[in-house]
């Protein structure tokens, strides 16, 4: 295959194929002599296929705003120590829960490693090329109070975070939500369920949920849209920052 002139690379680029003009500009004629015309041209486009998928893939983590970037599912240290489901970790490396718009809650001590954890499934689901997006609970309550002064912010809000294919909520419940936070978990959750999966990680067991969220209507309708689709992860008492820090120190 002859070099590209320059106005085809001209064209390449004002298409936005720059990945495809690299993987062509890059073949080594030596390498490739004797191949036919279509065998070097998939070769090319697999590998401009590759790379667009890698900066596709750390686009979405880089957006997703994890606490833990480098979080992941398949090297979870302490596994047994810690009493966690190998099996079910493994099950949440394969995303298989969000084609079923299933939930997930982590639900142990502090430093139990449920943000980790949290992470890691939401960057397993960036690897899978869904959009996945973790925020603290204060962060998420703070941002639906600064809506209310935009004009239709709080419907852009809802439906900013009811698109995520993956959420993850984390500090669940740490706090016992207002009247006006539990409405806007109700009307969140009421958008996400049966189409999108949720992850909350949180201190209390779920026999805790239903008095922490006030008790009444909203707390039946609250956990009505989490508990009957969710597959539940306790964490354990081991706190993981302690055994870093011990690590750290030998």
């Amino acid at each position: 295959m002859s070099r590209l002139d320059a106005e085809t690379k001209r064209k390449l680029r004002e298409m936005g194929a720059v990945t495809l003009l690299d993987a062509l500009e890059g073949q080594d004629d030596d390498l490739a002599l004797g191949m036919a015309f279509a065998e070097r041209v998939q070769i090319a486009v697999d590998q401009a296929h590759a790379a667009f998928t890698h900066q596709k893939v750390d686009g979405l983590i880089r957006r997703a705003g994890l606490r833990y970037p480098d979080a992941d599912l398949r090297t979870i240290d302490l596994i047994d120590e810690q009493g966690l489901d190998r099996t079910k970790l493994l099950a949440l490396a394969t995303c298989e829960f969000i084609e079923r718009h299933q939930n997930v809650v982590f639900e142990g001590f502090t430093g139990s490693g449920k943000s980790y954890l949290g992470s890691a499934v939401a960057k397993a689901a960036c690897q899978h090329r869904y959009r996945a997006h973790y925020i603290r609970m204060p962060d998420l309550e703070e941002a639906w109070a600064a809506a209310r002064d935009k004009p239709g912010g709080r419907e852009k809000w809802l439906r900013k975070y009811a698109a995520f294919t993956v959420l993850v909520l984390d500090e669940w419940l740490l706090d016992p939500p207002t009247d006006d936070i539990r409405t806007m978990l109700l009307e969140l959750l009421e958008r996400r369920h049966d189409s999108v999966s949720t992850v909350f990680c949180t201190q209390y067991p779920k026999k805790d949920w239903h008095h922490r969220l006030g008790s009444g209507v909203h707390a039946d309708a609250i956990m009505d849209r989490i508990v009957h689709t969710t597959t539940w992860i306790t964490t354990g008492e081991m706190n993981m920052r302690e055994h870093a820090a011990a690590q750290t120190r030998r």
